[in-house]
This record gives structure tokens, C-alpha cells and sequence, in this order.
């Protein structure tokens, strides 16, 4: 029994013994602290991440706007259920950021690179534009996410500071992105889902297409015939816009995969030039084509509208809504004439060269000679378009694949108006001309006159000479109303159209007003309209106008707030600026509308004619917002002083003497 002693010791000391904690244990044995679980798994929507990978100094060496050179990633990844079309991301880049290359994206309204992105920019895929999700792909990565690698410039981030934007989120349309949190000092990160209030059919396969978008201007670009090597597009813009419009439409877009245009009808390039082909690669794949008979090989052709005369040309015309030299007018104005159409046969190139091998040009824009700014976005693939059958039988024939394109009018701060507008009223002799340099003022005529003085008061009869031959009579006006005139004198507004809006009388149960409409350009103006904005007062004693065709329109929906005016049957043509008949004169006359616009007091009791109350609020010319003075004509006691009128009409006979 004793040798059973130690044995029982040592089984009564194991069991009573206190085990050692993982403090005492040695580090070889320790257990490994569980990894943090990345923010994008624990995303059940659109994961977006923004991560600044490199920055350094270029040149110039400059202390006070010392540029730098950016790379980053932005991330774009679907961990939710449905398939996401078209992504869209916005960048608040804050930096004065200069975009030089972004892959697998482009910047959704068509702008070039490089390109400033200083105040933020809005990315789309391109080529992938779509993607699916893991229950879709089985979590393959290539399909649900988008990798974009940014390469651009920035100004003065010293280092060690990591310039972030100040906002990511996802744009389409639906979508809640809380706001973005730091994972590092170099990652932005936010997970984006969808909005609760909006009902989403939850399941995993959608729909093949994205439902058609509305917008001031939509192109359709339609595949009608399709084969291995080329196919046939039919492109159609139609406004919507009921103060919108295109004179002179410019179209243009980027061939992103070598493409050519072989032939078109109801449209015409401005170069038409096969030069990049023969010296590029398509020469090598086209080599038994006559590329004599190519239209243009430019990466970004510029596609205007033909004359009317080539209407029915067999060759370039020969299909409806063509031929209008480049007018788009609104629907309201005449619905045949809100749209125009023209087809392209475009040849392809490899690795393309198959039936179902269709990509639409991208980087649209849209212009025209005075109209409003579009800004376009990126073609979204939408269902078919349906044709009558040309055949006459009472069916519909699809297109191959159509794309929609969407272009809204841009109200940027930094646009330079086309148009302008001056005031003048009953109860003061003067007249308020258009600001200066209302539509820009070129460097060179800036060393001859002042861009920044305000412009001078005019007689009447100046309206009607170009800004040139004013200014002997704006001398004579201005010492007769005892003004000081700046040395250097001030410039023009340099508008090719401008309005004079001229209160004509005030009564006590009505008043009117006189509208002129001068062209000063070198270009006709066919199927003219003026829309003036108003306080609701005013418009709601709007009765009439005499020479125009005007009527209440409502703008944004809601109440009518806008009136529109066009020109009655033969006068609805505006014309450009000519020689006066008097040779002898030397002077140019502008083309030239009037009318008289009458408004009644019955509703609008109170009504401040003289005030602010009297004057439009926004003057709209073919779409385009034209810039009103900062001022309001006052009453003066001058109109009503004989002897004051006396020497007005003597100052004014001097000065068109001493300028004959």
C-alpha cells in the first residue's frame, strides 16, 4: 500500500490545482485574434468604395497652386438580389481634380477626357454598364463588380494629406446611400439599398431592359438591319420640351471600337474625309472596299441636318422627318416638325464581326445655333422599337436593339447667355439697354472699352442702330441727362437677339405692353417663338396680343405661368441683319417683329404696373434664356417737361447730323 501514497498525491494535486490562463501560456500556443470582417460582406446592397492609392508632386514647382498627380480606385459591387442597370456613381471630387483616364467608365454626360471634375462628376460603365448578382454569377466578381482605376491631377494637396471627395454615392433612380464613413485615412466607403417606399420585383432575374426615361430631348438609336460586318441605324431626336428647340442641330458622338460610316440618308457628315481608314486598321481588314465611297472615318463626326431641297433625293433624302436644315421645334408649336430622322450604314471591325455584335456611339452631344445647352447622358439599352410594317399589313416590326439616349437643357452658371433683353417704359425717356458684355466680350475688343462699367442710358431711336453707330447719340443723351461717362466707355452686349420689353401705357382698368424682337446675327431665324415668364398677377390679366399668335402656357405642370408667343401666318419669319436700302448710310437694320400685348386690371386689382409687377421675370427666345437688366426703368419728370422734350429732340437731330 505505500507505494499507492504518491500516486494518490499526484491525482489529488491535478485536480485541485488551478489551471493556467492564456496569459501564462506561451505565445507559440496563444489562439490567433478572428480577422474584422470586411465592410463590403456585410453590404446587402451596392457596395461602393473610394480608395486613394498614390499622390506626388509634378511640375510646375509652383507655392501657390502646386499641382499633383492622383491615383485611386473606386469600387462598384452588387451584394444585393436584383441586377443593377446602367450604374451610376457620383464622385465629389473637391480639389479642383483634373480627370485624365478613368477604365472600365466614362463620365455619363459625354464629357472628354481630360476633363474638370472639380465639382464632382457622375460615372457610368462602360463597355460593362450592368452588374449581376451572386445568386446570378454563383460569386463570380468579374460579373457583379466594376473596378475603376483613376488617374488625374489635383492642386495643392501637400502631403501627408490623402484627398478623399467628399461624397459617394449611387445615383439610380431608387436608391438610399447613407452618408460615406472612413475604413481608413485612405478609404471611403458606403452601402447603398434600395428605398423602401418604392416596390421592387424581388426576383433573381429581371427584366432584359431598362424602361424608357423622359427628358427635354431623347435620341433613339435604333438597329434595323443587321449583318456580320455592318449594320443599319435609324436615329430620331424628339422634343419634348414646350420651350425647347434645335435651329441648325449639330449632332456628335465616339466610335469606341474602330467603326466607320459607310452611307447615310437624311443627314450629311461636315467632314467627309476616309483618310484615318486608309491609314488605320480598317484598311487592313477592308481590303477589297473602295473607301472613296465611305463617308468619314472620324472617331467623333459631327452629323448635320440637309436642306429641304434634298427631301425627296432618292440617295441622301427620302425618309420622313428630314430635311429641315437643323430645325427641332416643339410640339406645341407643330408636332411634325418635333422631330428629326436620319439613318447610317456602319461598317464594324473586329473582334465584332457577328450579327449580334451591336454597340451604340457613345459621348453624345447635341447643339444649335441659338438655342438652349444640352447635356446628354450615356445610351441605355431599352426594349425594341416598333415600326408600322413596311409591307402595308396592319402589323408592327421591332427593331434588332435599341438604345435610348437623354439629354436635358443645362442652366450651368458659367454659360454666357446668346440673347438679351432691355427695358423701357411710358413714364421715363430712356431707354435701359441690355447689359454689358451680356453674351461675352472677346479679349480684344476688352482693350478698347470697359467690361465691367455698367452700360449707358440711350435715346429711343438707338434701339434700332447697331451698338457702333451709338454712341454719338448716347453721348448726346447722357450729357443732356447730366451723366458722367466712363473713360474707357463701356462695351457692348455682343447678343446676336435681343428684346426690348417697353411698358406702353397704364390705365385704370388695363395696361400694354410693346415687344420688339431684333436679330442682329447673320442668320434667318423660320418659325421664331418668344416665351416670357411673369409674377401670377400679371398673367392672370393677360388678355391678348395683335401680332402675334400668344396664348397661357403652362411650364413644369401646375398653373399657366408662361407667355407664348410665335408669329401669325407670314410673319413667322425673322431675318437676319441686312445693309440699309440707303447706301449712302452705311448702316446695318436688323430684322424686326413687334407687337403690342394687352392685359387687363379686373383680375389683378393692386396690380403695380410701374413696379416690378409690370416686367418679365425670365424672356426665353428659341429655348434660350436671354439676360435681363439689373435695373428697372423709373418714373422721371423729364417725359412730362416741354422744355426738357425740346432739348432732347435737338440734342439728338445734332448728333445724327454730326454721325451722317
Amino acid at each position: 500500500m505505500g507505494f499507492l501514497l504518491p500516486i494518490l498525491f499526484g491525482v489529488f494535486l491535478l485536480f485541485t490545482a488551478t489551471p493556467p490562463s492564456l496569459s501564462q501560456l506561451p505565445p507559440t500556443i496563444m489562439a490567433p485574434a478572428p480577422a474584422p470582417t470586411p465592410p463590403s460582406e456585410l453590404c446587402n446592397g451596392i457596395f461602393l468604395s473610394y480608395t486613394f492609392k498614390l499622390g506626388r508632386k509634378i511640375p510646375p514647382n509652383d507655392t501657390s497652386d502646386q499641382p499633383y498627380r492622383f491615383e485611386s480606385v473606386l469600387i462598384v459591387l452588387n451584394n444585393g438580389r436584383e441586377e443593377l442597370k446602367e450604374w451610376r456613381v457620383f464622385v465629389g471630387f473637391r480639389n479642383r481634380e483634373i480627370l485624365i483616364s478613368a477604365t472600365n467608365a466614362q463620365i455619363v454626360n459625354g464629357t472628354d477626357l481630360p476633363a474638370l471634375v472639380g465639382n464632382g462628376t457622375i460615372f457610368g460603365g462602360y463597355p460593362v454598364s450592368d452588374l449581376l448578382t451572386a445568386i446570378q454569377t454563383a460569386g463570380d466578381l468579374k460579373q457583379m463588380m466594376a473596378r475603376i482605376k483613376l488617374v488625374g491631377t489635383q492642386f495643392m494637396v501637400t502631403p501627408p494629406a490623402i484627398p478623399l471627395p467628399s461624397n459617394i454615392s449611387l445615383v439610380n433612380d431608387g436608391w438610399l446611400c447613407p452618408e460615406p464613413t472612413f475604413q481608413s485615412k485612405r478609404e471611403l466607403t458606403t452601402c447603398c439599398t434600395r428605398d423602401p417606399s418604392i416596390k421592387v420585383n424581388e426576383t433573381t432575374i429581371t427584366d432584359n431592359f431598362l424602361p424608357r426615361q423622359p427628358g427635354d430631348l431623347t435620341i433613339m438609336y435604333d438597329v434595323i438591319r443587321a449583318y456580320d460586318q455592318n449594320y443599319l441605324a435609324e436615329v430620331t431626336m424628339e422634343n419634348h420640351n414646350p420651350l425647347g428647340r434645335l435651329d441648325h442641330w449639330e449632332l456628335s458622338f465616339d466610335w469606341k471600337r474602330d467603326e466607320f460610316i459607310q452611307k447615310m440618308q437624311g443627314a450629311y457628315p461636315t467632314v467627309v474625309d476616309a483618310t484615318k481608314c486608309i491609314y488605320g486598321p480598317q484598311a487592313l481588314i477592308y481590303t477589297g472596299l473602295d473607301f472613296a465611297d465611305v463617308l468619314t472615318c472620324e472617331r467623333r463626326p459631327i452629323i448635320v441636318d440637309l436642306p429641304p431641297t434634298k427631301k425627296d433625293d432618292s440617295t441622301l433624302g427620302n425618309i420622313p422627318s428630314c430635311c429641315r436644315n437643323g430645325t427641332i421645334l416643339p410640339r406645341i408649336m407643330d408636332p411634325s416638325k418635333s422631330a428629326s430622322v436620319f439613318m447610317m450604314q456602319v461598317s464594324k471591325m473586329p473582334p465584332d464581326f457577328n450579327r449580334s455584335a451591336l454597340f451604340p456611339p457613345q459621348n453624345w452631344r447635341i447643339k444649335g445655333t441659338l438655342n438652349p445647352d444640352y447635356s446628354c447622358g450615356p445610351p441605355v439599352r431599352v426594349s425594341p422599337t416598333f415600326y408600322p410594317d413596311p409591307s402595308g399589313m396592319p402589323t408592327n416590326k421591332s427593331s434588332f436593339a435599341s438604345w435610348q439616349v437623354v439629354c436635358n437643357i443645362t442652366q450651368a452658371k458659367t454659360e454666357i447667355p446668346k440673347c438679351c433683353v432691355s427695358f423701357s417704359a411710358f413714364f421715363n425717356d430712356s431707354i435701359i439697354p441690355c447689359n454689358t458684355c451680356a453674351c461675352g466680350c472677346v479679349s480684344e475688343t476688352r482693350r478698347t472699352c470697359s467690361a465691367e462699367s455698367p452700360p449707358l442710358l440711350i435715346p429711343p431711336d438707338a434701339l434700332l442702330l447697331p451698338f457702333e453707330n451709338r454712341t454719338s447719340l448716347t453721348v448726346a443723351w447722357n450729357a443732356l441727362k447730366h451723366k458722367t461717362l466712363p473713360n474707357p466707355m463701356p462695351c457692348g452686349d455682343n447678343c446676336g437677339v435681343s428684346i426690348n420689353w417697353h411698358m406702353a401705357s397704364d390705365y385704370r382698368g388695363g395696361w400694354t405692353v410693346r415687344i420688339t424682337i431684333f436679330n442682329w446675327g447673320e442668320i434667318d431665324f423660320p418659325d421664331w417663338f418668344l416665351a416670357v415668364q411673369m409674377k401670377k398677377p400679371a398673367l392672370l390679366g393677360f388678355e391678348k396680343a395683335y401680332s402675334f399668335n400668344a396664348s397661357l402656357l403652362s411650364v413644369d405642370g401646375g398653373v399657366n405661368n408662361t407667355i407664348f408667343m410665335e408669329g401669325l401666318p407670314g410673319l413667322e419669319y425673322l431675318v437676319a441683319e441686312a445693309d440699309d436700302l440707303d447706301p449712302k448710310k452705311k448702316l446695318r437694320v436688323p430684322g424686326k417683329q413687334q407687337s403690342v400685348i394687352q392685359f387687363s386690371k379686373k383680375l389683378t386689382p393692386g396690380i403695380q404696373v410701374a413696379e416690378r409687377d409690370g416686367f418679365p421675370a425670365k424672356v426665353i427666345f428659341n429655348g434660350e434664356e436671354c439676360l435681363l437688366p439689373d435695373v428697372l426703368p423709373i418714373a422721371s419728370g423729364d417725359i412730362r417737361n416741354g422744355f426738357h422734350m425740346v432739348l432732347s429732340i435737338i440734342a439728338i437731330f445734332v448728333a445724327f447730323m454730326i454721325r451722317l
